[in-house]
């Protein structure tokens, strides 16, 4: 069993929603800046979303304006909102912290279909 577990993922419409959820299992968690990463088949894990331990958050071009990275420091939770999503935001969602510190969760699917 690792410091990280992802859920809330599943099968979705195009134009759904979507709400991950991460429990890490680390301390000091308010310490360490956060961040969501997506994999898809024969890729490496790209960061789509990420929020530092002063809260500032950062997203990539393609969800920028429709996902939003949270936290809360003190039940040590990371989430994900994820709207309005499209087919090529379909991979397996890990949470980590940035720079990657721990060892990798099991992560959730999203599936997003057309």
């Amino acid at each position: 069993q690792g410091k990280l577990m992802e859920s809330g993922g599943g099968l979705v419409q195009v134009g759904g929603s979507l709400t991950l959820s991460c429990t890490a299992s680390v301390q000091p968690f308010n310490f360490y800046d956060m961040g969501w990463f997506r994999q898809t088949p024969g890729n490496q894990r790209e960061l789509v979303a990420s929020i530092k331990s002063g809260l500032s958050t950062s997203y990539n071009e393609g969800v920028e304006g429709r996902f939003t990275i949270s936290r809360d420091n003190a039940q040590k939770l990371l989430f994900l909102r994820m709207n309005s999503l499209k087919p090529e935001d379909s991979g397996r969602y890990f949470c980590n912290s940035i720079p990657n510190f721990f060892p990798w969760g099991q992560g959730t699917q999203v599936t997003v279909s057309s």
